[in-house]
């Protein structure tokens, strides 16, 4: 009996003790949460490769100082530490780790629907619509960004407009196409079609002031804004950190810092600080996965990431050819920059094998940051009040056609990813991928829609939540659609006269289903000819206005654009109906009319 209740208060006090330690530890954790979930990537940022969202696990891994990703099984395992290799060690982990971004049923119905979203933009660098796990990549880790897509709905079909830092970041700014913004990073004296460049769109009609003074968002820049003019901070964002061009850089002390750590140290500071009594927009605008030009390097993930891919080997493309270098336009020789950056880059397999793992190291890091911001947002209850879009400013060439880079209308180069997970989600498109021609003219509807502002007459693309919050279908034919159907001041254009009403740029009842593509020249015709081209599913057309050089390639038999049709007799008719369509998309891009393209 005596044994028995020592044993009884043995458990007693032990429970005793639990409790208070648990309630000690809620208190601390509450007062110093806002300033330690930014410290803690200042502790020692070389060392650093978080791995998983969840703060708890980055503060205890944080002082441990070891963390190390796992290879084999990223998505379930949260941490490997270096003294735990062993298999026990691995399934102990598995079964005591949380999913880093666990699957959320849309339970938005019981919430006001026109409530203003939170809006939290994940805006990448040089990532190329397959450097997702999600898209089928057989060797790139992304599965934070995997299970958002998992949770919202993937855009297979997501192009830009123009395919270069500077100019999409524009478009996403101002809602425009190039031809309209005029901006073009390297400043005046550049021009388009004989039109000086500039950034023409009033400072106060951006995305940012608009949602400040209109929306009475909070509003937040963290990482590249890769425009080089000198703005307002003040007057149009309550917080602006700029990051841009460099992977790593001394911080004193014998220590250094990674661009990735430092975009979600900025992004967590500003999710920490803002008030709580209004809706936010961030954009987390991550330098990675950019190469560092003029580096040899050109790619320097965190030292952390250094394991990852270690034994995989990234298969080189089809395109990756003598063949398909000799295929492009006469006009592209050894000084042309995609040329150059391929020499750069790829032009051995072993240069390959390292450029493309150390780009896929950095995709990686960019994946774990997410998850930190999410985890962030779940933290503070609004996770599920808050509009999620992951895109990126242009797509890649990984040595497809002997090129590096981007620029051109290929497909390497204009397609991007776009993952939206949003609470006003209809259920049944929650998972779902979607192949609808979206593009970045449309993210700048997007988001003030989601904060209850119609786009400006000046905004040239349209609210893609209609996409994936109705029920009904988009697809209907155009053929009968007129002119003068407009959304409020902006009008459709008419479909094209070829393909019976199929090809249009949209309708109040249907999607674009063909778009205008335009690249200006960059420092000369030589270094990066212009390039202009009509993109439709089935078949693009190419123009190069400095050698007035025209192509076709059919996209459905011929994907990789390997075949230039452009000399087929049996596709005359083809290529002017595409020739003639193009014109007068081009016509009316490069007018001041409001229209919706």
């Amino acid at each position: 009996t005596s044994n028995n209740s020592k044993s009884r208060i043995t458990k007693f006090h032990a429970l005793f003790v639990a409790i208070i330690f648990a309630s000690t530890y809620a208190i601390l954790k509450q007062h110093k949460a806002a300033l330690f979930s930014f410290k803690k990537i200042e502790l020692n940022r070389r060392e650093l490769y978080f791995d998983a969202p969840s703060l708890s696990e980055v503060e205890e891994n944080v002082r441990k100082k070891d963390i190390l990703p796992s290879t084999d099984d990223i998505t379930s395992s949260l941490f490997v530490r270096k003294d735990q290799r062993d298999a026990k060690a691995k399934q102990q982990r598995r079964k005591k780790s949380i999913p880093v971004y666990p699957v959320e049923k849309n339970n938005r119905k019981n919430k006001r629907e026109d409530k203003p979203l939170n809006i939290l933009l994940l805006y990448a660098d040089d990532w190329r619509h397959d450097t997702l796990g999600a898209a089928g990549n057989p060797i790139l880790k992304t599965p934070i960004l995997d299970q958002l897509a998992r949770d919202g709905v993937r855009f297979t079909q997501n192009c830009v407009t123009t395919s270069i830092c500077w100019i999409s970041r524009a478009t996403l700014y101002s809602g425009m196409y190039l031809a309209r913004h005029k901006f073009e990073m390297l400043g005046r004296g550049r021009t388009v079609n004989g039109t000086e460049m500039g950034y023409e769109p009033p400072k106060n009609e951006t995305i940012y002031a608009l949602l400040k003074h209109q929306a009475q968002y909070h509003v937040g820049h963290a990482g590249k804004l890769g425009l080089w003019l000198e703005i307002d901070q003040h007057l149009h964002l309550d917080y602006f950190v700029d990051e841009d061009g460099w992977h790593y850089r001394d911080i004193g002390g014998g220590k250094v810092e990674h661009i990735t750590e430092k975009n979600t140290a900025d992004a967590v500071k500003f999710l920490d600080q803002r008030p709580r009594d209004k809706p936010f927009f961030l954009n987390v605008a991550y330098f990675a996965t950019h190469a560092v030009d003029g580096d040899e390097k050109q790619y320097m993930p965190q030292n952390k990431s250094m394991e990852l891919y270690v034994d995989d080997v990234v298969p080189i493309p089809e395109t990756a050819t003598e063949e398909a270098w000799k295929k492009m336009p006469y006009f592209f020789h050894d000084y042309n920059e995609g040329r150059s950056r391929w020499h750069w880059r790829f032009d051995t397999p072993e240069k390959h094998q390292i450029m493309m793992k150390n780009y896929y190291r950095m995709a990686s890091e960019v994946d774990t940051s997410v998850g930190i911001l999410l985890e962030k947002l779940r933290e503070q209850n609004v996770l599920d009040e808050t509009l999620i879009i992951f895109t990126t400013d242009n797509g890649n060439f990984h040595a497809e056609h002997g090129l590096a880079d981007k620029w051109y209308p290929h497909q390497e180069s204009i397609r991007v990813p776009l993952i939206i997970k949003d609470p006003r989600m209809s259920p049944n498109h929650v998972g779902t991928t979607n192949d609808d021609f979206t593009l970045n003219i449309d993210l700048a509807p997007t988001i003030l829609g989601a904060a209850g502002l119609e786009p400006l007459p000046s905004m040239m693309g349209r609210d893609m939540s209609i996409l994936y919050r109705d029920s009904e279908e988009h697809h209907t034919s155009a053929a009968s659609v007129s002119s003068n159907i407009t959304s409020k001041s902006r009008k459709y254009l008419p479909p094209a006269g070829d393909g019976d009403g199929k090809y249009h740029t949209g309708t109040d009842t249907s999607w674009r289903t063909e778009f205008f593509y335009e690249h200006p020249t960059h420092t000369n015709r030589e270094f990066i000819p212009a390039s202009e081209a009509l993109v439709r599913k089935d078949y693009k057309y190419f123009y190069w206005p400095d050698f007035k050089y025209e192509q076709l390639f059919n996209i459905r038999k011929d994907p990789v654009e390997m075949n230039d049709l452009f000399q087929n007799k049996d596709y005359r008719q083809k290529i002017k109906e595409m020739r003639k369509r193009f014109r007068e998309l081009k016509k009316l891009v490069h007018s001041d009319h409001a229209m919706i393209f």
